[in-house]
């Protein structure tokens, strides 16, 4: 396999790791969106962030030079109809998922891949928006964040997905310094699955807005477990909005069996506009 274009629809933070990994290995990459001042914004970060490395020998100036022009940032009528490879990576909703798979479905070279960076829909419930004949170029690559450092990618085959595809895919990820992992498909696929008690009882146990108790259980796991970083101090670096969409996605999946269960200081969270770091106020604060 040899994929030298890609599409990635979705300009958060997410989707822009993802564009910004592809440009680093020198594959022309177009990061798509609808809001035109997401785009700007997220090319400006992306092309700071080769600028620092520059700037800290980490790369040469030519390097990041070269790096930048292989990223491009489009509206979606205007990026390559011919693409190897498009990768959603837009808002976790199934129905805006499905709707914008039928139109790439509708509009796009028939050899050219579709895939979910979903972190919780089964693929083979979002390739019901697509032709049959899609369905066998129609794959889950979930990245993690930030992509441009997080070495995993999950490789989720569908019901109809075509596993030469599947092993191709894996194949090309593994020679690229990413590590694979073929996965099943259902909900969460296999970090999300866990991670849902990773997250889950720490929110239990501390059970309110207590940041002393927080930082005693984030301490406690990363000392005692190992872990590098405590399940708060990771929520409120992923996004706390993210995190409880996709455990109510995955409670869902599940029918909603009690251990998967969202907590209410998620909500609470997000209600009052606590995303993390994002919005300099999470489970903690940030200057």
């Amino acid at each position: 396999m040899d994929i030298k274009s890609v599409i990635v629809i979705g300009a958060g933070t997410m989707g822009s790791g993802i564009a910004q990994w592809f440009a680093t290995h020198h594959v022309n990459v177009e990061l798509v969106d609808s809001n035109q001042d997401q785009l700007n914004k997220a090319l400006t970060s992306i092309h700071s962030s080769w600028d620092k490395l520059a700037q800290k020998n980490k790369i040469s100036t030519a390097q990041a030079e070269e790096m930048k022009k292989f990223l491009f940032v489009k509206q979606l009528s205007s990026a390559n109809k011919k693409a190897d490879l498009i990768i959603e990576a837009i808002i976790e909703n199934l129905e805006i998922k499905k709707n914008l798979f039928q139109e790439l479905d509708r509009d796009f070279s028939a050899h050219t891949i579709l895939a979910s960076n979903t972190s919780s829909f089964p693929i083979t419930l979002l390739a019901e928006a697509v032709s049959d004949k899609r369905k066998e170029n129609f794959i889950g690559l979930h990245f993690f964040n930030p992509a441009i450092i997080m070495k995993l990618v999950e490789v989720i085959v569908g019901d109809k997905t075509s596993t030469v595809l599947a092993q191709d895919l894996y194949n090309w990820f593994d020679q690229k310094d990413k590590k694979p992992a073929m996965c099943k498909d259902s909900p969460g696929f296999i970090v999300n699955r866990v991670a849902r008690n990773f997250y889950g009882e720490p929110l239990r146990i501390v059970d309110e807005d207590d940041q002393e108790k927080m930082r005693e259980v984030d301490h406690i796991l990363k000392e005692v477990g190992g872990f590098k970083m405590g399940p708060f101090e990771l929520m409120d670096l992923i996004g706390i909005d993210i995190n409880y969409s996709v455990t109510c996605s995955v409670w869902d999946s599940y029918n909603k069996e009690p251990r998967f269960a969202p907590h209410k200081l998620q909500k609470q969270m997000v209600d009052e506009g606590r995303f993390g770091r994002k919005t300099k106020k999470g489970f903690y604060q940030y200057e």
